[in-house]
C-alpha cells in the first residue's frame, strides 16, 4: 500500500493555493479594488473646506484622529492575543515576517507615545532571537542585521546601554561578508547591501551615533557603487550604476533600483563632499534612466524589459519611486524628480486600494505611505486628502480583501504593518514607512 509523507501533503497543498490563485486572478482580472472616494479636485467649496479642517496645527482633527486610534487599538489587542496563544514568530525572527517587525512596530509606538511598556514588549519579542542568530543573512528586513539593529535601539531606550552597545557590536562584526564583492550578496533592500546599510542607518539614528562609525557607513556605500558600476559596464547604452537580482534587473524597492538609490541618498550625509558629487552625479542618471521606463499611467514594470502594467506596490510598481523620488528632490532640488513622484501619485490615489489586503509590501498601508510621504514634500492639501482615505480604508481592516496573507500579523504582511500606518496617520508630517525610512 503507498504511503503518502507530510512533506507530499504539504506540497499538494501548496499546489492547491497556488492553482486557486491563478484562478481567482482570471476570474477577476483587476488586482484593485474600484477607489470609492472622490477626487480632491471635484469636491465643492465646503468639501475642500472639510478636508483641510481634517488637518490642523500639525495633527488631524480630534474626531478623525479618534477613529484612528481606537482602530488602531483595536487591532493591537488582536495582534497581542495572537502572540499570547501561538508561538510561531519563534520560528522567523525578521523584521520582514517575524517577531523583530512586530517588535519594531512596538518600539515605534513606544517613541510616539512616550510609553516604556511597549518597549519591554519589544523586548520579550526579540530576546529569543539574539542567542540564535547565524548571520546567514545579513539585511535589515529579513537577516540577521534586522533584529540585532532593533534590539540595540530598544535596550538603548530602555537604560540597557552596555548591552545594546554589545548588540551594535555583532552588527559591525558582519560588516567583512557585506564588503566582499566576490560573494553572491546581492545589494538590493530586501536580502543585500542596501539593507544591511539600512540597519547601520537605522542604529546611528536611534542610539548613540558612536554605536556605528561612520567610516562603516562609507565603506557600505562604497562596496555598493561598486557592485553597480560593474554591472553598468556591460550596458555602454544603460546608466552609469546598474543592479539585479535573480538575473532580472528590477526597478522597485525590495528587490530594484528605487530602493537602492533611496538608501543611499539617505546615506550621504555621512560622506566627503567629494564622495557627495559623485554619488549625485551618478544617482540623477540613473535615476533619469528609470524614469524612461515609466508607462503613460504613471506606474513602473517592476523589471527592465517587463511591459506589463500591473503592480501597483511598494514592493514592484510606483509607490516604491515616491520615497526615492521626493528624497531626490530635496537634497538634489531638481523639479523634474517632484514632477515624476506626482504623476506617481495618479496611478497610485487610482489603483493603490489592493485586493491582496491592508499590508506594507504588496498593500494598502504601503501606498498609503507614499501619498502621505508626498504630501511632506510638497504640502499640498491634496496628497494629505488621498493619503487620509487610504487610512479610512485600512479602518475596516480584514473587510476588503480577497486572500490573506501567509504572514497575517506580520509588519510587512499583515496586521503589525497596518497599525504602524494608522498610528503615523494620526500624525501624517512625521509618518516614515517603517525599516526603509530611518
Amino acid at each position: 500500500m503507498r504511503t503518502t509523507s507530510k512533506h507530499q501533503t504539504d506540497q499538494h497543498k501548496n499546489k492547491q493555493k497556488k492553482t486557486d490563485r491563478k484562478l481567482c486572478y482570471k476570474m477577476d482580472e483587476r488586482r484593485e479594488f474600484e477607489n470609492p472616494y472622490e477626487d480632491y479636485e471635484t469636491l465643492q467649496d465646503k468639501e475642500r473646506n472639510d478636508v483641510i479642517n481634517i488637518y490642523l496645527e500639525n495633527k488631524v482633527n480630534a474626531e478623525f484622529s479618534t477613529q484612528l486610534k481606537k482602530c488602531a487599538e483595536s487591532l493591537l489587542v488582536i495582534l497581542d492575543r495572537h502572540l499570547q496563544s501561538t508561538h510561531d514568530q519563534d520560528s522567523d525572527y525578521s523584521v520582514y515576517t517575524g517577531s523583530a517587525g512586530i517588535a519594531l512596530m512596538y518600539f515605534h509606538i513606544s517613541q510616539i507615545q512616550n510609553a516604556k511598556k511597549f518597549l519591554k514588549l519589544a523586548e520579550v519579542l526579540l530576546e529569543p532571537s539574539l542567542p540564535k542568530l547565524k548571520g546567514k543573512r545579513l539585511s535589515l528586513m529579513t537577516g540577521d542585521a534586522g533584529p540585532l539593529a532593533v534590539a540595540a535601539a530598544v535596550h538603548w531606550h530602555l537604560g540597557n546601554k552596555e548591552k545594546s552597545t554589545a548588540i551594535c557590536q555583532r552588527l559591525t562584526d558582519l560588516l567583512p561578508r557585506v564588503l566582499d564583492l566576490k560573494s553572491d550578496l546581492p545589494d538590493e533592500v530586501l536580502y543585500g547591501r542596501a539593507g544591511y546599510l539600512l540597519a547601520l542607518l537605522f542604529v546611528r539614528n536611534n542610539t548613540t551615533e558612536s554605536n556605528v562609525d561612520v567610516r562603516s557607513i562609507q565603506k557600505v556605500v562604497s562596496a555598493t557603487l561598486a557592485s553597480g558600476k560593474m554591472l553598468a559596464a556591460s550596458d555602454p547604452n544603460g546608466p552609469p550604476l546598474m543592479y539585479e537580482w535573480h538575473g532580472k534587473k528590477y526597478l522597485g524597492a525590495a528587490h530594484g533600483i528605487a530602493g537602492i538609490l533611496f538608501v543611499l541618498i539617505q546615506s550621504m550625509e555621512y560622506l566627503s563632499e567629494e564622495k557627495k558629487d559623485e554619488l549625485e552625479h551618478l544617482i540623477c542618471q540613473t535615476l533619469d534612466f528609470v524614469l524612461n521606463l515609466c508607462f503613460p499611467s504613471g506606474n513602473f514594470p517592476s523589471s527592465i524589459g517587463n511591459n506589463s502594467d500591473r503592480l501597483v506596490h511598494w514592493c514592484h510598481g510606483a509607490p516604491a519611486f515616491v520615497p526615492v523620488l521626493c528624497l531626490a528632490y530635496k537634497v538634489f532640488a531638481q523639479e523634474r524628480y517632484l514632477h515624476a513622484a506626482e504623476t506617481c501619485a495618479k496611478v497610485i490615489w487610482k489603483r493603490g486600494l489592493l485586493k491582496k489586503g491592508y499590508g506594507l509590501c504588496h498593500g494598502v498601508s504601503g501606498n498609503g505611505y507614499a501619498l502621505l510621504h508626498l504630501y511632506q514634500t510638497t504640502k499640498n492639501i491634496k496628497y494629505l486628502y488621498q493619503g487620509l482615505q487610504f487610512a479610512r480604508w485600512c479602518t475596516t481592516y480584514d473587510k476588503n480583501q480577497t486572500r490573506k496573507p501567509d504572514r497575517p500579523y506580520s509588519l510587512f504582511e499583515g496586521l503589525a504593518g497596518t497599525i504602524h500606518f494608522l498610528v503615523d496617520a494620526q500624525n501624517p508630517e512625521g509618518a516614515k514607512f517603517p525599516a526603509f525610512y530611518v
